[in-house]
């Protein structure tokens, strides 16, 4: 029997044509969401859109740079238009640009933070605008743990990731009397690509220090993102939920 925890919700879910956004995209689709894939590679997202719909489920792909103001409101209203609301907003999209503060440049301080930040900001504006007609709705941005403990090389992501957890309560607290809630996980170590391209003995460096001993997989970020997009969550908002295994804890 198939799982409806989102059954005739639609979803946003921006940087979704792989990894993290991909598995949660993947996971609302199955809990019975229609899905707007959304990511600035806009050929990744059609495949990943395409296959959704070859498994039976609502999908769309739209390219959106989420640093751009009218590009993020026309996912909106797109995904409105298409889908007949917009009921659910995952902020994933990111990218990273590490070093040292001595070896890192400001463009790639500013283009971090306007990825990270300034995009979940941009995601959270626009959803909220049609959330508040609606009077329902959940944002779930995803921050990561560097966020609460710092990572070296990463002063750049590390206060963008802090950042969006001031987004995520502030906003919460602007949008709460229009019954749209707003909530925010911080990934630990995961599989992705990134992680992947680490070298061995760096990754089993890592993975030492989480208690549960095992690297996180992209489904154990989605199912958090499934749990505070749906009505199992719902009095729940202002938080954030740290998926890390245990590390720093």
């Amino acid at each position: 029997m198939r799982s409806t925890l989102v059954e005739g919700r639609t979803a946003i879910v921006t940087g979704a044509a792989q990894g993290i956004g991909l598995a949660i995209a993947t996971l609302l689709a199955e809990h019975g969401a229609s899905v707007v894939i959304s990511d600035i590679n806009i050929d990744a997202a059609t495949q990943s859109a395409e296959s959704l719909r070859s498994k039976g489920y609502h999908a769309i792909a739209v390219a959106c740079d989420v640093t751009d103001e009218q590009a993020v409101e026309s996912l909106a209203d797109t995904c409105q238009r298409e889908f007949g609301s917009v009921d659910i907003m995952v902020n994933n999209a990111g990218i990273t640009r590490d070093a040292t503060m001595t070896k890192m440049t400001l463009a790639d301080f500013r283009t971090v933070l306007d990825v990270h930040l300034t995009g979940a900001w941009l995601g959270t504006r626009a959803a909220g605008r049609v959330m508040r007609e609606q009077r329902r709705g959940a944002i779930v941005n995803i921050s990561s743990i560097s966020g609460k403990v710092g990572n070296f090389g990463q002063t750049n992501y590390s206060a963008a990731k802090a950042g969006m957890v001031g987004l995520t309560k502030a906003s919460a607290k602007e949008l709460a009397k229009y019954g749209v809630r707003v909530n925010a996980i911080q990934p630990g170590l995961i599989r992705t690509a990134m992680t992947a391209a680490m070298p061995p003995e760096v990754l089993a460096q890592k993975m030492a220090e989480i208690p549960l001993g095992r690297i996180g997989e992209p489904e154990d970020i989605a199912r958090a993102a499934l749990f505070l997009a749906s009505d199992l969550s719902g009095y729940i908002t202002g938080t954030v939920t740290e998926v890390t295994g245990g590390r720093h804890m």
